[in-house]
């Protein structure tokens, strides 16, 4: 059997560069990698990130936006993420469901517990072996998607401030939650650095293991 190792945080973070630095170096040491990111990895949930994400999609309701990223993460798993496991792989996955917690369950005011239960259904209990949440402060983040030019702009990234530091504080909740499986990484700091404290916490997970 494999793992699934989950990656957090608020936009901005380097999530997808430090998971891509991590697989090549997994690989390298010869595991199976499968990079994948929510919502989306496979047909049916890219079409779901479409309607979410979407700039024009300005009138979605907070529990609509919930029930589409559970529906989204229910497909995904199923066809993607579990078959990788049981094939020995290990699993790296671009947010998976702390984001729904922090982001509509904290920031968007939902209820996290609530946002849980949704979640529960769909994923029946299948959660990230490891989470690494990088943390990054939201002004930060955001002057980096500003620089950024190639990366997409997506409704998220549209929202105020004051958003971006309710799920900051959200991440903090989880963090009260879950201490066993979301380890915290300063984010804020240059991509190198952040990489090998990503590469620690995963080496060292694997080596518990």
């Amino acid at each position: 059997m494999g793992y699934l190792i989950s990656f957090e945080g608020g936009e901005g973070a380097g999530k997808s560069t430090i998971l891509q630095r991590l697989a090549e170096y997994l690989v390298q040491q010869g595991y199976e990698v499968v990079c994948t990111r929510e919502p989306g990895g496979i047909e049916i949930a890219e079409q779901i990130r479409n309607i979410i994400l979407d700039k024009k999609n300005i009138k979605m309701d907070a529990k609509t936006e919930a029930l589409l990223y559970a529906a989204a993460r229910r497909q995904h798993l199923v066809e993607k993420v579990i078959p990788a496991i049981e094939q020995g792989s290990i699993v790296l996955c671009d947010r998976y469901i702390d984001s729904s917690l922090t982001y509509q369950g904290y920031a968007r005011g939902l209820g996290i517990e609530e946002i849980w239960a949704i979640n529960q259904f769909a994923v029946n209990g299948y959660m990230p072996h490891l989470t690494l949440f990088l943390d990054v402060s939201p002004e930060v983040g955001l002057s980096r998607i500003r620089k950024d030019g190639d990366r997409e702009v997506n409704r998220l990234d549209l929202e105020s401030l004051d958003f971006h530091r309710k799920v900051r504080k959200g991440y903090y909740e989880l963090l009260e939650k879950f201490p066993e499986r979301i380890k915290k990484i300063d984010a804020d700091q240059d991509m190198d650095t952040v990489f090998h404290l990503v590469l620690n916490e995963v080496l060292n997970y694997l080596k518990k293991e």
